[in-house]
């Protein structure tokens, strides 16, 4: 099978194309589809609005995130890495962590270190 020929495509924009502006995006999915919610997020009140709505196939969901990535990696090589904030923690990560060690009077800084019994002799 032959690989599709690259195509050349004519895109049209309506004279009455609005951009729209999102700040958060949640993302769902289905056997057969990707969900994505465009919000703009007015803070301090914390309002949010959806703004779009896009739907698309698993494939098509795809080859936008490699398109995305390719997109993003070329800003970055022209204009530095983009930063991106840490990820607040899972309500699972936030139960299921391994609880710290306490440490009490009686426990050594290094509870590694070897015990002396020489003196007690």
């Amino acid at each position: 099978m032959q690989p599709p020929a690259n195509r050349k495509m004519q895109l049209e924009y309506p004279p009455n194309l609005n951009a729209t502006y999102a700040n958060t995006a949640l993302i769902s999915h289905s056997a057969y589809e990707f969900i994505m919610d465009f919000i703009q997020m007015m803070p301090p009140d914390g309002r949010a609005r959806v703004q779009q709505r896009l739907i698309m196939t698993p494939t098509h969901a795809k080859l936008f995130m490699l398109a995305l990535q390719e997109n993003i990696e070329r800003y970055e090589a022209a204009h530095g890495v983009i930063a991106v904030p840490p990820r607040p923690e899972t309500l699972a990560e936030q139960l299921f962590r391994p609880v710290p060690a306490s440490k009490t009077p009686d426990t050594p800084d290094t509870p590694d270190s070897p015990t002396d019994d020489k003196d007690d002799e």
